[in-house]
């Protein structure tokens, strides 16, 4: 009854009616199982919006392990939360799942269940089930998908493509005529961001010439991140430092929400930490992700729905580990995870990367069986929901919202860095930066030379003493630092050991003091668009090979990062 412990009473409740300010309204029930299954619900969260005739509310059947971060994500919602209890005590006109579990066939409505992955391809054993029994597939099963009394749990089961049809209709036949092919919100949001590609680079930090790598973990034991089987993500990550340049090549991670709240957002930045300060990008996996597979060049991945959709955008796939038995054996996701390339934990990573990346051919099935209906599922869905709800459908078109631009991350290394140089000719360096040790550093010493560049915040603050290069991020008008100008000069009374300092003020331009000279302000040209710090390095190499800052002027330093060469202006800084 209204007024129980936790039940709201405003805008359903036994005298709602008198505190309501729109009481007639239809009732959407959002079944919101975990934060993994909220990112499918939002997708499709708009396709009621604008329709005064729709309440929306929200629950939690408290059923997933995978709890934590769900009431904070409800919270931000905006939209009344129901206890369980209280929400199947009611009815509504609809109630949309992304997942199965719980008592979904006590709610008092229409059911819909969208799929919150690529179709549905793993195995998963329900409550209850006898221990060693082979487990069925999660949502393609009777064991999922049908009732005590062998009735649907669903009044309709959306499925993105014909072939999950053809699997339900031979596995269970008693749900196939609840389903619905009406495609994959999530994917047609990836295709109609995918002409924005250029920007999520450029906000993950990711230029022309650098390449952009996500790591693309699920969750379990035996995922990339899963310490099962072999764990390889223990020496995985040091590699990613110790074999790339990090101007050539920038690292993201996506990790699926069950790790993340399973474990905790602060735990898993704490065991990513040093990879982080070398300058991976952790994304956010609630509203981050797509941007980044769109953005990458390669994914490192596993055997999850994110790898997959990475493949169906014709991106680049190596697969760590990625266990076939947990999936379905007829599901197109298996298919890919047989035939996709793998890693080789024991050899060199970057000479398997770009092995990967300059003989890739794109095979035609991811992309084939993520939706049968690219950009239709807008239409199709809320045809669906207002059929079900017994509303007439808006007579504006149905839309998605676009993926959001990310925040501007270009990542700010704070480990000591290991810089090479070479001298390629007049006005011209060459800079090789690494976040940690390259194996071949004695073999190619005699290569050029190399110096030590340190950030002013690193955690390795013995390391300041002896470093050639000093640097931070932090725009001219920062109160915090002061003028870049007097920071700079701060900076070399504080390390008498100390050549130059550098203070990136923005994404082009920093200010420069080398030890004995006047600042210098370093402006990065047309097409340039590498780390500033890098241009220090440049600059302080030009020094420490007996030029000087006025055989620059008006000519400018001629910076080669991997690929890229970059015109970089030296001028006075007053």
């Amino acid at each position: 009854m209204s007024g129980a412990d936790g039940w709201i009473r405003v805008p359903i409740g036994d005298d709602a009616a008198r505190w309501a300010t729109r009481g007639r309204t239809a009732r959407v029930l959002l079944v919101v199982h975990n934060v993994t299954a909220a990112t499918r619900l939002l997708d499709v969260l708009p396709l009621f919006h604008d329709d005064l005739r729709v309440q929306l509310l929200a629950t939690c059947p408290g059923s997933s392990a995978f709890r934590a971060g769900t009431a904070e994500l409800l919270a931000d919602l905006g939209i009344p939360v129901l206890p369980w209890e209280q929400a199947v005590s009611v009815p509504v006109s609809l109630a949309v799942s992304a997942s199965f579990g719980g008592r979904l066939r006590d709610v008092r409505g229409r059911l819909a269940v969208l799929s919150h992955g690529v179709g549905y391809s793993k195995t998963l054993a329900p409550p209850g089930a006898a221990s060693g029994a082979p487990a069925p597939v999660f949502g393609m099963s009777p064991e999922w998908l049908l009732d005590a009394g062998g009735r649907p749990v669903a009044d309709a089961l959306v499925l993105s493509h014909p072939e999950q049809y053809e699997r339900l209709r031979a596995v269970c036949p008693e749900a196939a005529p609840s389903a619905v092919v009406a495609g994959d919100p999530c994917w047609d949001r990836m295709l109609a961001a995918r002409p924005y590609r250029d920007r999520y680079r450029r906000a993950l930090g990711a230029g022309r010439h650098r390449r952009l790598i996500v790591l693309s973990s699920t969750w379990n034991p035996e995922s990339l991140f899963g310490d099962g089987g072999d764990d390889v993500l223990p020496s995985l990550l040091p590699r990613l430092a110790d074999e790339f340049p990090l101007d050539e090549y920038r690292f993201a991670a996506v990790l699926h929400p069950n790790v993340w709240h399973g474990h905790g957002p602060g735990q898993i930045r704490a065991w990513l930490d040093r990879a982080r300060r070398s300058g991976l990008a952790l994304i956010d996996p609630l509203t981050g992700w797509r941007q980044a597979l769109i953005a990458a060049d390669a994914v490192l991945g596993d055997h999850g729905s994110v790898t997959y959709y990475a493949a169906a955008l014709g991106t680049p796939v190596l697969l760590g580990p990625a266990p076939s038995a947990g999936l379905a054996p007829d599901a197109p996701v298996r298919a890919f995870v047989r035939e996709a390339p793998r890693l080789v934990p024991g050899r060199p990573l970057r000479p398997q990367v770009e092995a990967l990346l300059d003989g890739f051919r794109p095979a035609p099935g991811p992309a084939r069986f993520t939706s049968s209906v690219p950009g239709e599922s807008a239409a199709r869905l809320r045809r669906l929901f207002y059929g079900l709800a017994g509303l007439r459908e808006p007579e504006a078109p149905a839309r998605l919202e676009p993926l959001p631009l990310p925040p501007y991350e270009p990542g700010e290394p704070r480990v000591p860095l290991l810089v090479r140089t070479r001298l390629l000719g007049s006005g011209e360096m060459a800079v090789t930066r690494y976040a940690g040790t390259p194996p071949d550093t004695a073999r190619n010493a005699a290569a050029g030379d190399a110096h030590l560049a340190v950030h002013e915040d690193t955690r390795e603050t013995d390391r300041l003493d002896l470093a050639d290069v000093v640097f931070r991020y932090g725009a001219d008008d920062d109160p915090r630092l002061g003028a870049a100008e007097r920071w700079t000069a701060e900076v070399l009374d504080r390390h008498p050991r100390c050549a130059l300092a550098a203070r990136v003020t923005a994404p082009g331009t920093c200010v420069v003091r080398p030890r004995g000279g006047e600042p210098l302000r370093l402006t990065a040209g047309p097409g340039a668009d590498a780390d500033p710090a890098a241009y220090a390095s440049a600059l302080h190499a030009w020094l420490a090979a007996g030029g000087t800052p006025r055989q620059l002027y008006g000519r400018g330093l001629t910076v080669r990062v991997g690929a890229g060469r970059h015109r970089v202006g030296v001028a006075a800084s007053t």
